[in-house]
């Protein structure tokens, strides 16, 4: 046998990162690779930035436009129906203002003033006054021009006709009309009293619904009868109308009224 020495084999170099393995231990290695990756994506960003933000630029094509006058457009041949206008055009002169004429002022003939009247008197006497001129007297005055007004209303034809009388403080007293004429069954209750023939005068005051009340005996004949108080008691039940006065009837103005009694009858009035 030969004794031949055995020689080792070649040594490798070892890769980077098993260097750094080895080195730094596999923490390092991992923070160097998270480095580096992420400084590669920073630069990646840093190129792509530009083109996204910077808009892409528009060419918007340029409008030329050119002045120029525009040709005058060829006069118009005169026709035989419309002479062409030879003489230009002046202006219109401005038409004189007529003064309006005046209005003649009336004459007015009013007469001359009478010369004064000189009278010579000479020095150291006294002028006879009857030898004076006098004025001539003047004429009688004219009488006084009457105006006149309208014409006062008269009385309405339908008014109620005033009587003679007054009632108890003085009012004035109209012809009673009446409503309804009262029963003979209504008075011969309060007459049956009376002595016949008689006669009674009362004064009432209307009130509302053709009635009355504040009545008042005028008079009666003969005296003594005792129809007035018979009258005044039945009162109650008249029914009479208002006065009418200027074609309105009037309630609280006084009536005048009058009872007959008879022998076989009472009429009322």
């Amino acid at each position: 046998m030969s004794n031949s020495a055995v020689l080792p084999p070649p040594d490798h170099a070892p890769p980077p990162l098993s260097r750094l393995r080895e080195r730094f231990g596999t923490r390092a290695v991992a923070i160097a690779l998270a480095l580096l990756v992420e400084l590669l994506l920073a630069l990646l960003l840093l190129t792509i930035a530009p083109r996204i933000l910077t808009p892409p630029e528009e060419t918007v094509p340029m409008a030329t436009f050119g002045v120029s006058p525009e040709p005058e457009p060829a006069p118009e041949p005169p026709s035989a129906a419309r002479p062409a206008e030879t003489a230009p055009r002046t202006a219109a002169q401005p038409r004189p203002v007529e003064a309006e004429p005046q209005p003649a002022e009336p004459a007015v003939n009013d007469p001359a003033p009478a010369p004064p009247v000189l009278l010579d008197i000479p020095l150291g006497r006294m002028p006879d006054i009857g030898a004076v001129p006098r004025r001539p007297a003047a004429g009688p005055a004219a009488p006084a021009r009457r105006v006149a007004g309208p014409p006062a209303p008269g009385p309405d034809p339908g008014d109620s006709r005033r009587v003679e009388g007054r009632g108890p403080n003085g009012e004035p007293l109209y012809a009673a009309a009446w409503y309804r004429k009262p029963y003979d069954s209504e008075l011969r209750g309060y007459l049956s009293t009376a002595r016949a023939p008689s006669w009674a005068l009362i004064a009432c005051r209307t009130v509302a619904d053709f009635r009355i009340d504040s009545c008042a005996l005028l008079d009666e004949y003969p005296e003594g009868a005792n129809i007035g108080r018979a009258v005044l008691a039945a009162a109650w039940q008249f029914r009479v109308r208002p006065p009418r006065l200027r074609g309105q009837y009037q309630v609280g103005e006084w009536v005048r009224i009058r009872i007959d009694c008879g022998l076989d009858s009472v009429a009322a009035e």
